[in-house]
């Protein structure tokens, strides 16, 4: 494994034409040279040595920036790593153009075999979700615990708000809809986005607003940028139609690891009642629902997220939280209802 720190314009070094990937305070990017795949890692250094290590993985679209507010909250708790999957933040595409669901989990595996990090808690979001699920249920030894946060499992009713996403994986529809919104302007587009992944998009802030703009107009001038969505999408949804131990949840049953699942009661993309079934099928399950959240409830309610984690972490510790930390919560381990404020 090749690892090369990033200064503070990290693009440059990849695709000199393209603008700076953000970076908040406190964080480092590198590039990290594996075998068919170069990643990009955003780490927070911990407040202290000697804390055990965490990874995180992002969603269809989405990059180690979505982990951002979370990280920042645990940085007393892990030692925490947020990786771009291969084609997405700051990754170039994968060496030979796959996007399978499989090729992303052997890609955040072959990250965690050379690094040593592992076993490492584990988070995913939406696509990062699944990701995760298979690296859990495939290398038990790389993961402590599991947090997964509205990870995208196969439906048998999806609901109508996610079915425009899941055509991506249709050929020619993302020609026609290149097409169709090629006047729209990186501000309609996050605008977009935000209606569809956020349970209250008014809780974004205009910095937040202006970075997610400054994001989408940097994505969209690199030119594999739809082609790293299409073919996602299509892997993800050819990972729904496999049977056998290799579908999705056959594997989520597989899991060993303690795992916290978190679903948003406004979530337009996964259902909301899929996390009975998701509470079930892992085996040593804890369920935190969040009824004003969306699709991605470590961006809009990290204060809480932090806390289920903790209680998580306390749990498989054999401790009590430490009430004076912020965001610490009672650890009961059973199933909790939120409301996020």
């Amino acid at each position: 494994m090749s690892s090369t720190e990033l200064p503070s314009v990290p693009a440059a070094h990849v695709l000199p034409q393209v603008a700076t990937v953000r970076v908040a305070e406190g964080e480092r990017l590198r590039s990290v040279g594996l075998p068919g795949v170069t990643l990009t890692v955003r780490s927070r250094p911990p407040r202290r040595e000697g804390l055990p290590p965490a990874l995180y993985v992002h969603g269809l679209g989405g990059s180690s920036l979505n982990w951002s507010a979370l990280m920042e909250r645990l940085d007393g708790v892990v030692d925490s790593e947020a990786v771009d999957l291969p084609g997405f933040g700051d990754s170039p595409p994968p060496d030979d153009g796959d996007y399978s669901l499989t090729a992303h989990a052997r890609a955040v595996i072959r990250y965690l075999d050379a690094s040593g990090r592992g076993p490492v808690h584990l988070f995913g979001n939406s696509l990062g979700g699944a990701v995760s699920t298979r690296v859990a249920a495939v290398r038990p030894d790389l993961v402590r615990t599991l947090t997964l946060v509205s990870p995208a499992l196969p439906e048998l009713r999806v609901q109508r708000t996610a079915v425009p996403t899941g055509l991506l994986a249709v050929p020619g529809v993302t020609a026609l809809f290149t097409r169709l919104t090629r006047k729209w302007t990186a501000e309609q587009r996050v605008r977009g986005v935000l209606q569809l992944c956020y349970g209250e998009p008014g809780r974004v802030t205009p910095e937040g607003f202006r970075d997610a703009v400054q994001e989408m107009e940097r994505r969209l001038q690199l030119p594999y940028f739809w082609d790293a969505m299409t073919r996602s999408a299509r892997g993800l949804v050819n990972a729904y139609t496999l049977g056998g131990q290799h579908a999705l949840w056959r594997q989520a049953e597989r899991v060993l690891a303690p795992t916290l699942l978190v679903y948003g009661g406004r979530d337009q993309l996964v259902g909301y009642r899929m996390c009975s079934r998701a509470a079930r099928a892992f085996r040593d399950s804890r369920l935190l629902t969040l009824p004003d959240a969306g699709h991605v409830a470590m961006m809009e309610y990290p204060d809480v997220v932090a806390r289920g984690f903790r209680e998580l972490l306390a749990e498989v510790e054999g401790r009590e939280p430490d009430p004076g930390r912020p965001g610490a919560g009672t650890g009961s381990g059973a199933p909790t209802e939120n409301s996020g404020s």
